[in-house]
């Protein structure tokens, strides 16, 4: 079983506020699905509310991120999946009901996490 990445960036959700909550519960669906199917690892939100910290080896703190992940916002979720074709099943069903493209990403196999 592999691990998978299934996001998107808050950028790419274009919903009105009346749909906000049709949307909100049919992806609320789409997770109790992957859990009910033993295939839900964790996922959730970035919360935009709170700044991003670099945080260095000697515990220095500072208020920046990585240039390449400054817009890492939106929603995510991990999926232990048996193939590729599976995630991208999955994939369109979160994307169907977030009304938005996802991005799908494979974790490398470590034999230690």
């Amino acid at each position: 079983m592999t691990k998978f990445l299934i996001s998107f960036p808050a950028s790419a959700m274009d919903v009105t506020a009346e749909d906000l909550p049709a949307v909100s519960e049919a992806a609320h669906a789409v997770i109790r699905q992957a859990k009910a199917a033993g295939v839900y690892v964790f996922g959730g939100g970035i919360n935009s509310d709170v700044a991003p910290a670099m945080v260095a080896a000697d515990r220095r703190c500072t208020a920046e991120t990585y240039r390449e992940t400054r817009e890492l916002d939106g929603g995510f979720c991990v999926l232990e999946l048996p193939s590729r074709e599976a995630a991208i099943e999955w994939a369109a069903k979160i994307a169907a009901a977030c009304r938005c493209a996802q991005e799908l990403r494979e974790f490398g196999y470590d034999p230690e996490s």
